[in-house]
């Protein structure tokens, strides 16, 4: 059996392409899989689980075709989609977990994490973070109308895109002390979250314990994802047609 891993996909209304890759992976690469995670930044925004929208409606719909085949589905959190809420996971027939989340992968104490929260450099986000993620910020947010949020969604798209293109890539990327504090206060050897947009395999020492950190690729000119299984892990790559 094979689980598998993938985030940052931001679908978008705007990226079709992005859209009907998006349901070939769940029709085609994820039909066996014993598992599917999704690390975070599932959509571009997430404006509320009573998101009327076509595009949120049928992915709902996709997801819950997959987990009727028998594919386990598993959702954490993201910065653009900190808003999926227990009917989200409900009508997908999937999990809500917690950033952090531990898992047992074949055998090895895995830590899964969107990964926006390693950032510590980029300090402007992070009070910012805090905001998002607050559940009284968060119940305020969703009082309010459909259209009220979606504007309001548009509004942080384009402030986080001006704040992205000001600041230097280093402080965008997740700070090398974070990920091994984290690694070592859940007990983990082996960290997979995205987020940075930086797909990569990197080895580590933890303890004087071999480790590894695999980042997730975003889905813009190619969709990105990790297959695991018994024997080995494998970060894959697929050219997204137009």
């Amino acid at each position: 059996m094979t689980t598998l891993f993938i985030s940052d996909l931001h679908l978008d209304e705007k990226r079709p392409d992005i859209y009907r890759a998006f349901l070939h992976f769940l029709e085609n690469t994820a039909k066996d899989a014993e598992a599917l995670y999704v690390l975070g930044d599932l959509f571009e925004a997430w404006v509320g689980d009573d998101d009327d929208a076509n595009l949120a409606r049928e992915s709902i719909a996709a997801f819950r075709r997959l987990a009727d085949s028998g594919t386990a589905l598993y959702f954490l959190h993201g910065n653009r989609d900190f808003l999926l809420g227990e009917q989200f996971a409900t009508e997908t027939g999937g999990t809500l977990l917690d950033d952090p989340s531990k898992i047992d992968l074949y055998g090895t104490p895995t830590l899964l994490m969107h990964g926006d929260s390693l950032c510590t450099a980029d300090t402007e986000y992070q009070s910012l973070r805090v905001q998002l993620r607050s559940a009284e910020w968060q119940q305020q947010l969703l009082s309010q109308p459909l259209a009220a949020r979606r504007q309001l969604a548009e509004q942080l798209r384009m402030a986080s895109s001006e704040a992205t293109s000001n600041k230097a890539e280093d402080i965008m990327d997740v700070t090398p002390e974070e990920v091994v504090k984290a690694l070592k206060e859940h007990g983990c050897t082996r960290l997979i979250h995205g987020h940075t947009h930086r797909p990569a395999r990197h080895a580590l020492t933890v303890q004087r314990q071999p480790a590894e950190r695999i980042v997730l690729g975003d889905w813009d000119r190619y969709l990105w994802y990790l297959a695991a299984d018994e024997n080995q892990l494998s970060l894959e790559k697929q050219l997204i047609a137009q």
